[in-house]
């Protein structure tokens, strides 16, 4: 789903490759050490969720997604819409996000597929944005989490690229689940401009209204 992050620099590809490496090495110290952090802290802030403020129309990867995958989009409405985080649901969310996005290595849909958006579950160990959170969330449901709390959401990242993420909506807020970082972070601490995401009660999404969060934390 997302663009390169450096495909619109003009400049040298030696001087690319450079930006590439150094953006690397910072990313991946600073993810494990977000994820450290996580693993011995206790359980997130409360914070307000994202307010919707209507329906809107589930993009076309995830319709033909559905169409191949349709327990993972049906929605029972006998699980709860939220979760009751405990402490043991909070170190299975770092844990699993973790682990994911080590295991799975990123590469776009044009690139893997020939295609410009394909939505699936990185089955090779290699997935874009949208394929890391499906692979999450179907570890987590395996794990006794109510699928029905764990939606998928679209939004427009700092780069002003469209982007998936999880969004695991609980008793303190909704949680971000992000290939980009391995720290979960509150909706409102990710920089991200929030599009939509699944619907809690049928096929239809749910409009966030470009909702910004209001701290920038990208380099997080």
């Amino acid at each position: 789903m997302r663009q390169p992050l450096f495909g619109s620099l003009n400049t040298r590809p030696s001087l690319r490759n450079t930006l590439r490496l150094a953006a690397f090495a910072i990313g991946l110290t600073m993810i494990g050490s977000g994820a450290q952090a996580q693993t011995v802290a206790g359980l997130p802030t409360a914070s307000q969720p994202v307010g919707m403020i209507g329906a809107a129309k589930p993009i076309p990867g995830w319709i033909r997604f559905c169409e191949q995958n349709p327990v993972e989009c049906a929605v029972d409405a006998s699980e709860p819409a939220t979760i009751n985080l405990t402490p043991k649901d909070w170190q299975t969310l770092v844990r699993i996000n973790q682990q994911v996005n080590t295991d799975i290595k990123a590469k776009t849909d044009k690139d893997h597929w020939g295609v410009e958006d394909r939505w699936d579950f990185a089955e090779d160990g290699y997935g874009d944005c949208e394929d890391y959170q499906l692979v999450k969330r179907k570890r987590l449901v395996e794990a006794g989490f109510p699928r029905r709390a764990l939606r998928m959401t679209v939004v427009i990242d700092e780069e002003g690229a469209g982007h998936a993420v999880m969004m695991v909506r609980t008793n303190r807020g909704d949680l971000i689940l992000d290939n980009k970082r391995n720290a979960i972070l509150s909706w409102h601490k990710t920089g991200y401009t929030y599009i939509k995401r699944e619907g809690d009660e049928g096929s239809t999404w749910a409009s966030l209204g470009g909702r910004t969060s209001p701290t920038m934390t990208a380099n997080q």
